[in-house]
């Protein structure tokens, strides 16, 4: 099957583990990187937006995240989404 392409139907899941957990990071990739779903570590860092006062006209979409995986992060080194 093509990289990028999906089982028919099937969701694309992403495993996304904390930057402090580097070993469970590798086990997870060992177990779960497949055609249906990817592991990586969490890059994020802070909102990217470098001034305080708001933009004259707001060009993003909307936030692409879904939902806040922060927590999940902090109490278990992993979240797991659909993309």
């Amino acid at each position: 099957m093509p990289v990028g392409s999906t089982k028919a139907g099937a969701a694309r899941l992403l495993l996304i583990v904390s930057r402090t957990e580097r070993l469970r990071y590798a086990y997870l990739k060992c177990i779960f990187d497949d055609e249906t779903s990817d592991v990586i570590v969490d890059r994020r860092v802070g909102e990217r937006r470098r001034r305080q006062e708001p933009a004259a006209v707001e060009k993003r979409r909307g936030d692409r995240r879904e939902r806040d995986i922060t927590k999940d992060l902090e109490i278990s080194g992993w979240a797991l989404v659909r993309h």
